[in-house]
């Protein structure tokens, strides 16, 4: 087998123990003789699974018995709706920044529900970057205040969250368990889990349990959080194996120290990527340097035939995934939580030699 790094923004790279591990397991699981791909949810391996996976994530991120952890389905996309349709009363307004793409996104949804004002938009901001969270001019008596933590496609990251009394809501699709937070300030937290948690088809919700309780009654039951809340995320059929896999890479973080060991494992990793950006004018970062994602570093050479040059003979070498978002061009490298370093250093070693020949 070719060795080949992942770069791609997602789905993404997994930890290679845990598809080590997931493989063993696939026909037998547990010694039941089936696999968890055909396994009841009603089950009681399944059970164990599920409540291990909420107990690891409990336990990295500092959850307290004031929040349900949730695994639903439907990604991030979904959650753009579902959560003004929970969070937003009549007669109120909600706070989103527009920090990018799926920002912009999460704000055109929320806009067919309800009253939303952009408090900030740095959308078209180049070099790209997030709003400043100490100049925000907050509503009073806003819903909640919506951020991005991440944005994919830009490679910009918020390094702070804003302070504010209404509860915080944030898409972490990108970059969950990455870093340490206090989960505290925030009312609610999705991520879809195909970057840093599992496979596509899985999205994590962790909401605190008086805002769920507050939502309105008339919206459908599928969509109401409180829904699976009471039938422990087993409303309707959960997306098992997901979960199962969601566990494994819950278990495998426990095993590395938590997230403030792989908090700087990744800083390390985007270190490296940046100083051989930095390193050279033949490579430009995308992102305004004190707002650089350490999960999705995007960057531009000086020509865009020189980046699809880039694109696929990285590609032929083995460093997959390099070209950047459709919508934006450039190069992005995607190095999230099981992205190893080896990768990061193949990838500055192609860099420095692809400008050897073109630069």
């Amino acid at each position: 087998m070719t060795k080949v790094y992942n770069f791609s923004a997602g789905p993404a790279i997994l930890p290679h123990d845990v598809l080590v591990e997931a493989q063993a397991e696939l026909l037998d699981y547990a010694g039941t003789g089936i696999s968890i791909l055909e396994s009841s949810h009603r089950s009681p391996e399944y059970i164990a699974i599920h409540d291990e996976a909420v107990a690891n994530l409990s336990e990295l991120m500092g959850i307290t018995d004031d929040y349900a952890v949730l695994f639903v389905q439907g990604g991030a996309s979904q959650q753009f709706a579902q959560v003004p349709m929970n969070l937003l009363p009549s007669g109120q307004s909600a706070d989103y920044t527009n920090s990018g793409s799926w920002a912009k996104k999460a704000i055109a949804e929320a806009k067919r529900l309800g009253s939303v004002n952009v408090i900030a938009d740095t959308n078209d901001t180049r070099p790209t970057c997030v709003p400043d969270p100490d100049s925000l001019e907050i509503t009073p008596d806003a819903a909640y205040v919506h951020v991005t933590s991440n944005e994919t496609i830009s490679g910009a990251q918020w390094k702070r969250f804003p302070e504010c009394d209404a509860p915080l809501v944030a898409d972490m699709s990108s970059d969950i368990l990455s870093r340490a937070i206090d989960v505290t300030p925030f009312g609610l937290i999705f991520a879809g889990a195909q970057k840093n948690l599992g496979p596509s088809g899985l999205t994590v919700v962790v909401v605190r349990k008086d805002l769920a309780e507050a939502a309105p009654e008339n919206i459908p039951a599928i969509f109401r959080y409180q829904t699976q809340i009471d039938a422990g995320s087993m409303y309707n059929t959960p997306p098992c194996f997901g979960v199962y896999l969601f566990m494994l890479v819950t278990r495998w973080l426990k095993g590395l120290g938590g997230v403030a060991a792989v908090e700087n494992m990744n800083d390390e990793k985007a270190g490296r990527l940046y100083a051989a950006i930095d390193g050279t004018d033949f490579y430009r970062g995308a992102a305004a340097v004190e707002h650089r994602s350490a999960m999705n570093v995007t960057f531009n050479l000086p020509d865009e035939a020189l980046e699809k040059r880039f694109a696929a003979e990285s590609a032929d070498v083995g460093l997959k995934g390099l070209k950047g978002h459709r919508s934006v061009g450039g190069l992005r490298a995607s190095i999230y939580n099981a992205f190893p370093a080896e990768g990061v250093d193949a990838l500055v070693a192609f860099m420095a030699d692809f400008e050897k020949q073109n630069g």
